[in-house]
């Protein structure tokens, strides 16, 4: 089991690292919802987009290569580590039509009414503030236009019970801390469409799929970069003894290869989509 320590820097050069290491097999992992919320947001060319959370690049990469050279993409994250992997993927694709942004998602730099889509993949539940964040998404879209992300749904789904729920059983304890980042903020169904109620959307929409979420590659490295990414689990795994770490990751690895399948690991991701407009 790796350790990382809890230095204030580990969102910008722990998760870095990681970020570099497991990039081509995170964005496969990924690819399925990624397409899934591309498609629930149905882009159309010329249109100016905003990216939040956007991290490496998805889904405004994706984007960009669906609004033409007509549109644009603006990818926006705090990390500007995070967003300068993002650049390169997105020239490295040849588009032209995507920029990134270092801001904060409370106080987006942009002049009201700004752009005809807002997207956001597994990053609202993050912020500091939702209702303030999302006030500041209405104030940025035109009239008319969506603003769609994608959450986690439930903890109790394969991913998350095969890794975060083994070391639960063996540390107890909260999974999350209280007062730090948790994934499943809106989980439950309408806590999200309510917020966006709140904020000013309208005919706000919600569902729930499973879609596929399968990592290339074998049970120790899906672990290990689980690990390395999931930083509102780092107190619980902080709290594993060292001398329970050898069979903690025994543990961990047996319940992630009940789904194997072949030369991959098939989880399937539970999650929500949920859009409003202004």
């Amino acid at each position: 089991m790796t350790s990382p320590n809890s230095n204030p820097q580990w969102g910008a050069s722990y998760r870095l690292i990681a970020s570099e290491k497991w990039k081509a097999k995170s964005a496969a992992m990924g690819r399925d919802v990624t397409e899934a919320l591309v498609e629930y947001a149905r882009p159309k060319p010329g249109m100016k987009v905003l990216d939040l959370a956007s991290g490496t690049g998805e889904p405004a990469i994706s984007l960009a290569a669906r609004v033409g050279p007509q549109g644009h993409v603006t990818a926006l994250d705090l990390s500007t580590e995070l967003l300068q992997i993002a650049s390169e993927r997105a020239q490295q694709r040849g588009l032209t039509n995507f920029s990134t942004q270092q801001a904060d998602a409370h106080q987006l730099p942009f002049p009201d009414r700004s752009f005809d889509l807002v997207t956001s993949r597994f990053g609202v539940m993050f912020f500091r503030d939702c209702e303030m964040a999302l006030r500041e998404v209405h104030r940025v879209v035109k009239p008319g236009a969506r603003a769609c992300f994608l959450v986690w749904g439930r903890f109790e789904q394969p991913y998350w019970s095969s890794m975060i729920g083994v070391v639960l059983k063996h540390v107890g304890g909260p999974a999350i801390s209280p007062d730090g980042p948790d994934p499943f903020k809106f989980s439950r169904p309408g806590s999200l469409s309510s917020l966006l109620r709140q904020s000013g959307f309208n005919h706000v929409e919600e569902e729930t799929k499973t879609l596929p979420w399968t990592w290339p590659g074998t049970a120790e490295e899906v672990w290990q970069q689980a690990q390395a990414v999931s930083t509102p689990f780092l107190p619980l795994l902080q709290r594993v003894p060292p001398e329970k770490r050898d069979e903690v990751d025994r543990e961990v690895i047996t319940a992630i290869q009940q789904y194997a399948d072949g030369d991959s690991i098939k989880f399937g991701a539970a999650v929500m989509l949920v859009s409003g407009v202004r």
